[in-house]
């Protein structure tokens, strides 16, 4: 397996690319000069400089009438809130209340039908072009399944968070600036999987595999995160570890995090806001305080038998969960 990595640029266009494709570096493999991963690592890691705090000055999220139908069919009903600077809000709801649909609307991989999407005093839903591009860099997109090149390495997968700032030739031949990797191997180690960076991503854990995800998202140093429900197909001790991490990225960088969510437990321990969507329509606006068990019963439609422990992520002993589950029937009773 092999990563090809820039070394120091030389100016000059053609130039430029002849001479770091003459410097590619063999990771895995005979005649490289650095025949593992783990010792390039450490000369880069030696000179990295860990990423400062975003200046975020006046983030401001204002989402106005955002509307979108396909044929008579509406999945999202004007939706109107606002984000005051970085925050952590999760969005929860039963499937199909228009979560995915709201933010694929906001990273604009789908259009919205009518409405306004406003950050810092611009329209993003009026962007085309070169712009619009830009804006799917500020604005990164975490998915459930991952969305890695699952024969690519770990860092070169890392790495292609960069794509959206090369040149075509650069993209084409894998060539990446040497402050690029060592940002990529930082982000790697905050995420605690630098051991595995020179593994194929088809090798790893599902839980693995999505903090490589977000490794890619923070490596295209965004402004906000949006993360489609990162935790639903993983393990509650992976889920756990993936919210941590999305928790810190918003806390350390300063980033603002959008998560669609569909634990009530999970929302309410790491989200500074919470919003309830039920049939396209924003239901419940609050604080994970003001998320009760009555106002979870409005935002999924449940009745009275309605039990948060079926949705929990939270690890917990067998005999735990049926103590918990015997008291909630004696309530009922």
């Amino acid at each position: 397996m092999l990563i090809e990595v820039a070394y120091p640029r030389p100016r000059g266009g053609a130039r430029r690319i002849a001479a770091n494709a003459s410097r590619i570096a063999y990771l895995q493999g005979a005649g490289g000069r650095y025949k593992t991963f783990e010792i390039l690592s450490q000369k880069l890691v030696a000179t990295r400089v860990r990423s400062p705090r975003l200046d975020v000055g006046d983030n401001m999220l204002v989402v106005e009438e955002l509307t979108k139908t396909f044929g008579a069919n509406t999945a999202v009903d004007r939706v109107t809130f606002s984000v005051d600077g970085p925050k952590m809000i999760g969005i929860i709801g039963r499937s199909g209340a228009g979560k995915s649909t709201f933010l694929r609307m906001m990273n604009r991989l789908t259009d919205a039908s009518s409405g306004k999407l406003i950050f810092n005093g611009r329209n993003v839903l009026s962007l085309k072009g070169a712009e619009r591009r830009a804006w799917q860099s500020d604005c990164a997109m975490i998915f459930q399944q991952f969305n890695l090149v699952p024969r690519m390495d770990v860092v070169s997968n890392v790495l292609h968070g960069t794509l959206g700032r090369q040149s075509t030739v650069a993209t084409m031949f894998n060539l990446f600036a040497r402050e690029d990797i060592h940002k990529a191997i930082d982000i790697l180690e905050r995420l605690g999987i630098a051991q595995h960076a020179a593994k194929r991503a088809e090798a790893l854990s599902g839980g693995q595999q999505q903090r490589v995800a977000i490794a890619r998202a923070v490596m295209q140093d965004p402004k906000i995160v949006l993360a489609d429900e990162p935790i639903a197909s993983l393990d509650p001790m992976n889920a756990q570890q993936v919210m941590q991490d999305l928790r810190r990225i918003h806390e350390e960088d300063g980033r603002m995090v959008i998560a669609n969510l569909h634990t009530l437990d999970t929302a309410r321990r790491y989200c500074d806001r919470i919003i309830g969507m039920r049939d396209g329509r924003m239901v419940f606006d609050g604080t994970p305080e003001q998320l009760t068990t009555g106002a979870a019963r409005d935002i999924y439609g449940a009745g009275a038998d309605f039990s948060e422990a079926t949705t929990s992520t939270e690890i917990r002993s067998h005999d735990t969960v049926v103590e918990t589950e015997i008291r909630a029937a004696e309530v009922r009773v």
